[in-house]
């Protein structure tokens, strides 16, 4: 999926929530725009981390 599917994905389901929900939704998106660079790319890697050994951690928490 593209940058531009993403945003259009995105787009479509956030006219679908709920508008109780919309605040919470942009306060999110907030923090995200606001943080760093390195702070972003540190998120990416832990999330990859995860993602490529999630069997590992899952061994490691019994």
């Amino acid at each position: 999926m593209t940058t531009k599917d993403i945003r259009k994905e995105i787009t479509r389901v956030i006219q679908h929530v709920p508008d109780d929900f919309l605040n919470e939704i942009l306060d999110y998106l907030k923090k995200i725009e606001m943080k760093s660079e390195k702070d972003i790319e540190s998120f990416t890697h832990l999330k990859q981390i995860f993602k490529e050994d999630q069997e590992l951690l899952e061994k490691l928490a019994k």
